[in-house]
Order: structure tokens, then C-alpha cells, then sequence
């Protein structure tokens, strides 16, 4: 790219001096004996100056791929625009400007002096190219920080114990597998062993493919089991305590020394484990798996390539498909595109949906009831719980719904998923107003998730009667919680 550099100042030898190898980079030059020492540095220099017609058109600036400007005389920078677009209207102008002159501003004047219809396509000015720097430097330290603890506290584990449990919610989604996964590779590094278990079930198809065509090793525990038992320090990854997470006994909860999520904080959660645990919870970001990254980037670990494709797609699937990204999602994302394996990604998101799968989506279509823009659907006895989240997608897709609630019971529970597109709805503040007096419920603004304990829907006489008291009480409670009236 043939770039024009306006200035050989301080900040314009510095700017041809970064791009001078990669770029082809002329610079003009008023001063004589500024454009003599550029010269002999190796520069291509052209004395002469660069608000004139005659200097531009000899740095060639009607085949100019790009033009940096770099004086911050406001007068001269109106004449130089208007004389680059004289000459080249498409080339893209990149200019310096006082803290006190705008950039829409900038380009009025130039218009009204010269009535032309001009464009300045970049403008930075020095007090804001400072901000961004320090705050840039100052994310950098927190990063770092956050890596730097998380380190510490792993070595503290590793002066008494070898061994490290990591636990994931009951029905981890690729999400809290990739988070796992990357936290167990980060353990390792510091001569740890470790097991990543779960309590509940992998049902998804795609969260099936996610976990074998990755290699990926999970165990299923139970609650009280002596796997659980025989570890001595427990790191919970995309999961607190008392949420989706029952595998764990009330003992076991001084054992956790490590928490790392990014949904909202659970009350009481201090009281609940150690005081000198590892705590990371960030509800401004929207997957654990970016966190994870963070820490990986920062702590120079090489990423294989299933590794970077399991918390690339963590990602992408917490944030329903990048729509949604915090600028830790886009950092994390930044960092792991250039060694995702994508031919492994596309197989793992178009997997094989197996017929049980299909035939709980046609029940949740068959049994839908709409009310106003809300559907809620009744999907009966399953055990695949994960179906129940796809029905939520897929019903979301209806036209003129805006929000989606499906449940199932699953063992002696019901499960639900609700879903939601209106901008006016917090689906998981909705879920625990709704079932928190029941059960648990919570999850993000779009997308969340509830339980409820069977208890006195036990007493039905029939299945029959179980699944329509259930769906009685938990239509009337969501619909309540949403403020929307039956009919």
C-alpha cells in the first residue's frame, strides 16, 4: 500500500518509521534540514509543502493508497484536505486534530471555505489517543492480575496436594466444557492432576460431537460419591453454588478453592465457601470460556488447535453466535481465530440430531399454547434434557413470538428453558421471580433456565394429571412474572 505521510515532525517520523517495510511510505517535508536527516535515515522524502497542488502531485498523491496528515495547524489542515481531494477523491485521509476541533466541525469549514463537498475518513486527537492508551495499559494490568491470582492460588493448592477436581453445572454446554478444559490445561502446567466431572447429563447432539470430536475427558459423578470425596480442593468453573449445581453436599462447599463464572453472583455465595477462595465472576461478560482465554493469553500457555476450537466455540455458542460480546468476548475471540481448527467447528456445530431429539421438537411444536406474543409449551416425560433448549430456539423462530418458555420433567424434576427477544424482558430476572419460591430459576437477559422439584405435584393421581397441574402453575407463575394476562 502506497502511503503519504504529511510531516516528518516527531510524530510523522515515527509513523513512517513503523510502517516503513510493510508499506510503501513517501514523506513530505517543508523544512530542508529535516528532510536531509529523514533522507539519509533511508526515508523517501519530498521537500516541499504539502498544502500545495505542485508538492502533492510529486508524491504522487493522485496514486496515494492512503494519506496520514499530521500537522495540527488547523488552517493548513483545511487548505491540505481540500487540495488531496482536488486531486484524489477516494483516497483515505487520516488526520491528526487539536483536542478542541472536531471532526465534523473540521470538515464544515473546510466545505464552507472552499464549497466543496469534501470527507475526512479518520481523525485522532492527542488527549483522546492518550485516554484509550492508558486505559488500554490499564485493562492490560487488570488482565494480568486476574491471571497472576488465579496462578498463586493454584500454587498455594500445589504446595499441599497434587490433585485438583474441577466441577461443572449438572448439564455443562460447551461453555463450561471448554472453561474446564482450559482451566485443567492451566492446573497442569503447575504439576497438577486433574478430573473434570459434571452430575447431570450431555444430551445435546451438538454438545455430544463437542465433547468426542474434541477428545475432550469428563466423568459423571453423583452427589455423596467417593470421586467427589476423595479430592481435596475443588475448582467450580461456569457454576456457583446452590444454582445449577447439586452434585456438590453442603461439605463439600469448604473444599472449593476456585470459582470462575460469568453470571450474575449468588446471594449469600460468601458464606458458602472459604473466605480465601479464587473468586472470578464477571456478569458483564457473557462466557466463562472468554475468561479462560484471557488467562491463557496472558500466561503465554500454547493453545493446541482443539483447545483454541472448544473455547472459540464455548464463545460462540454463549453468545448466541457472536451477537452479544463484551469487549473480553472480542479479545478472547482476537486471540483464538488464527488457530481454531474450522473444519473440526463445522462438524461439531452440524452434527447428526438424533431421532429422540426430533421427536421432543415436535411435541413442543404440537403442544404450543400462545399467548398474545408468549408460547409455552409442555414437552411431557424426557431424558434428554438439552431438547428442551433446542424446542426453546426453535420456537423462538415463530413469527410474531417474542418469548418462549418449553419444560419437561426429567427424573423427579421439571426442567424448563425460556428464551426471548424483546429488548423490554430480563428472561433470567423473570424465571427467578417466577420459580425462585419453588425451585431455582435465573439466567441471562435473553436466555435462562429453571427447576423444580416434583414435591407436591407427586400427589396426581396420573401422569396425565401431573403434567397438567404442572403446566397450570408453571404457565400462570411465568405468564405473572412477565405481566401478561391469559386469554
Amino acid at each position: 500500500m502506497r502511503v503519504l505521510v504529511l510531516g516528518g515532525g516527531a510524530i510523522g517520523r515515527a509513523i513512517a518509521e513503523s510502517l516503513r517495510g510493510e508499506f510503501e511510505v513517501a514523506v513530505i517535508e517543508k523544512d530542508e534540514i529535516r528532510a536531509k536527516a529523514l533522507e539519509e535515515s533511508g526515508f523517501h522524502v519530498i521537500n516541499g509543502d504539502f498544502s500545495y497542488t505542485a508538492t502533492l502531485l510529486k508524491a504522487g498523491v493522485d496514486k496515494a493508497e492512503l494519506v496520514i496528515i499530521t500537522t495540527m495547524n488547523v488552517d493548513v489542515l483545511r487548505k491540505t484536505v481540500y487540495v488531496i481531494r482536488t486531486n484524489n477523491k477516494d483516497v483515505p485521509i487520516v488526520t491528526v486534530l487539536p483536542d478542541d476541533v472536531g471532526l465534523d466541525d473540521l470538515v464544515s469549514q473546510i466545505n464552507e471555505e472552499y464549497e466543496a463537498e469534501v470527507k475526512v475518513d479518520y481523525a485522532v486527537s492527542p488527549r483522546n489517543a492518550l485516554k484509550d492508551a492508558l486505559i488500554r495499559t490499564v485493562e492490560r494490568i487488570g488482565e494480568r492480575k486476574n491471571a497472576n491470582l488465579l496462578v498463586r492460588k493454584l500454587k498455594e493448592l500445589r504446595n499441599q496436594t497434587d490433585s485438583l477436581l474441577i466441577v461443572m453445572h449438572d448439564n455443562p454446554d460447551p461453555d463450561a466444557i471448554a472453561s474446564a478444559t482450559a482451566l485443567s490445561v492451566i492446573a497442569q502446567t503447575l504439576g497438577f492432576k486433574t478430573q473434570i466431572v459434571y452430575g447431570g447429563e450431555i444430551a445435546h447432539h451438538e454438545n455430544r460431537a463437542f465433547v468426542n470430536l474434541l477428545g475432550i475427558d469428563l466423568r459423571k459423578v453423583s452427589r455423596g460419591s467417593y470421586e467427589l470425596k476423595r479430592y481435596p480442593f475443588i475448582a467450580l468453573v461456569d457454576c456457583q453454588p446452590n444454582g445449577n449445581l447439586t452434585t456438590l453436599d453442603q461439605s463439600d462447599y469448604k473444599k472449593i478453592k476456585i470459582l470462575i463464572d460469568h453470571h450474575q453472583i449468588l446471594q449469600h455465595l460468601q458464606e458458602l465457601i472459604p473466605e480465601d477462595a479464587f473468586l472470578d465472576i464477571r456478569p458483564d461478560v457473557y462466557s466463562s470460556a472468554a475468561i479462560l482465554a484471557e488467562y491463557l493469553r496472558m500466561l503465554n500457555i500454547s493453545l493446541s488447535p482443539l483447545m483454541a476450537t472448544a473455547l472459540f466455540y464455548g464463545i460462540y455458542i454463549d453468545t448466541k453466535k457472536f451477537s452479544k460480546l463484551s469487549h473480553i468476548d472480542l479479545k478472547a475471540i482476537e486471540f483464538l481465530a488464527g488457530k481454531v481448527d474450522y473444519e473440526l467447528l463445522d462438524k461439531i456445530e452440524h452434527p447428526d440430531i438424533s431421532t429422540e431429539t426430533a421427536e421432543i421438537l415436535a411435541k413442543a411444536i404440537m403442544n404450543r399454547r400462545i399467548y398474545k406474543n408468549v408460547v409455552v409449551s409442555n414437552v411431557g416425560f424426557i431424558t434428554n434434557r438439552d431438547a428442551i433448549a433446542e424446542s426453546a430456539d426453535f420456537l423462538l423462530r415463530l413469527e410474531g413470538i417474542t418469548t418462549v418458555l418449553v419444560f419437561g420433567i426429567v427424573d423427579d424434576r421439571i426442567e424448563i428453558s425460556a428464551r426471548t427477544r424483546d429488548v423490554r424482558v430480563n428472561i433470567g430476572a423473570v424465571l427467578r421471580e417466577a420459580f425462585g419460591d419453588i425451585g431455582s430459576g435465573g439466567g441471562h437477559s435473553q436466555s435462562g433456565g429453571a427447576r423444580i422439584p416434583l414435591g407436591i405435584f407427586k400427589l396426581a393421581k396420573d401422569k396425565g394429571s401431573l403434567l397438567r397441574l404442572a403446566e397450570e402453575a408453571i404457565t400462570e407463575k411465568f405468564l405473572d412474572a412477565l405481566k401478561v394476562k391469559e386469554g
